[in-house]
């Protein structure tokens, strides 16, 4: 089953590359535009609307779709949408273009989340959520680090084309690899997946990745302007330290696969009081090169490691129904990726300098903190059964 859960995982690197590199190259960006760096940052909040607005909006019309045609129909839109945002001839259609970018992001993953969980026994479905999920993580490994450096030598614009050529790529990979889930995912309805959001876990859940994620993105959206005049780092630093970020969400992606499969609850909440205390330790020890980069592998890790918990926990309150729910999830993600920024870029433009969106970070992810605990009692008074119902859909049939 691997070779399926690495096909879905080209995507998630595709959609983590054109979600996380504009912040790696918004100076550039800003530049070359001829915009102000608080404006640049209207890119990033532009395609986290996208997400939130798409993953239910397509989840809900596509329901009774393949679930195959639908991965690879996702993947074609997200193609055509980088293609726009490459050959954007002013900042209006460049912003316009992120937002439609963002449009397929959710639901391709709602969608992956849910075939890749069907693929596995019961006891191991946050480990396969974190697989097809690996490719965000590694994208800030990758791509984001080299599309910095590549910006001194090269257009920021040939960056999305090859983000198009990926999710070509990763059309051909799930053609050749998925199987019709037909047998495995049975198709539900739309009116089934909105009754499964009334789930108080759900909402709940929901509403902690949208606060307590907002920490991360405060201080990732402006982290290379940091590094640069805050911490006095060049561009080949700034890079290796964006490696240093992207190791830590891929280690801590794995990691939180592993905790979710066994003590989610507890972990949520450690995730969350790591994100809080890390920030907090940075605001002091920006001027330091050693601890500025320890607090951002710090970051990275925790956050990532929250990521399968949630996934986890919302396919579990919503077991009959967990398309939307799951989409939802990277809808919750860009909420807080669209706080984020934009809370950061307040503070930016009211003068209170580039240390200031670490502060909006650590107050967030004490929100997140909080709703962890309420989340946790919700889950706890439910009393979720060990094992499945044999009747809900992640069950493979034949």
């Amino acid at each position: 089953m691997r070779l399926p859960l690495f096909a879905m995982s080209i995507g998630s690197f595709g959609i983590g590359a054109t979600e996380f590199v504009v912040m790696g190259i918004l100076p550039a960006i800003a530049a070359a535009e001829q915009v102000s760096l608080a404006s640049a940052g209207t890119l990033v909040t532009a395609y986290a609307v996208g997400v939130v607005i798409g993953a239910p909006l397509l989840t809900v019309a596509t329901t009774r779709f393949s679930r195959k045609r639908l991965l690879i129909a996702f993947m074609a839109f997200f193609a055509g949408a980088n293609l726009l945002t490459a050959f954007a001839p002013t900042f209006e259609v460049l912003l316009a273009s992120r937002f439609v970018a963002g449009l397929p992001h959710g639901a391709y993953f709602g969608v992956a989340a849910v075939v890749g969980a069907s693929l596995v026994p019961f006891d191991r479905r946050a480990r396969a959520v974190s697989t097809v999920m690996a490719g965000l993580p590694i994208a800030t490994v990758v791509g984001v680090p080299l599309s910095a450096l590549a910006v001194d030598l090269i257009t920021w614009r040939l960056v999305f084309v090859t983000i198009a050529l990926i999710a070509v790529v990763t059309m051909i990979a799930i053609e050749l690899s998925v199987q019709d889930t037909g047998g495995m995912v049975r198709r539900t309805d739309a009116a089934a997946e909105i009754r499964a959001l009334r789930s108080s876990r759900v909402v709940l859940t929901l509403l902690t990745g949208m606060i307590g994620f907002g920490g991360m993105f405060a201080c990732y959206t402006y982290l290379t302007p940091l590094l640069s005049q805050e911490t006095g780092f060049g561009s080949f630093a700034i890079a290796c330290t964006l490696v240093v970020f992207g190791v830590g969400m891929t280690l801590g992606n794995a990691a939180g696969g592993q905790v979710a499969d066994r003590f989610p609850l507890r972990g949520m909440c450690a995730a969350f009081a790591a994100i809080g205390s890390v920030l907090l330790l940075m605001y002091f020890t920006a001027a330091s090169p050693v601890l500025a980069v320890a607090c951002v592998f710090g970051v990275a890790f925790a956050s990532s490691t929250a990521s399968p918990i949630l996934a986890r926990l919302l396919l579990d309150g919503a077991e009959k129904a967990p398309s939307l729910a799951s989409s939802l999830h990277h809808s919750a993600f860009n909420v807080a990726n669209a706080n984020g920024a934009w809370l950061g870029g307040l503070v930016l433009g009211a003068g209170f300098g580039l240390t200031a969106p670490l502060m909006v970070g650590v107050v967030l992810s004490a929100a997140g903190l909080l709703l962890s605990f309420a989340l946790a009692g919700a889950v706890r008074a439910a009393r979720v059964p060990a094992r499945p119902d044999p009747t809900m859909e992640l069950t493979r049939v034949g």
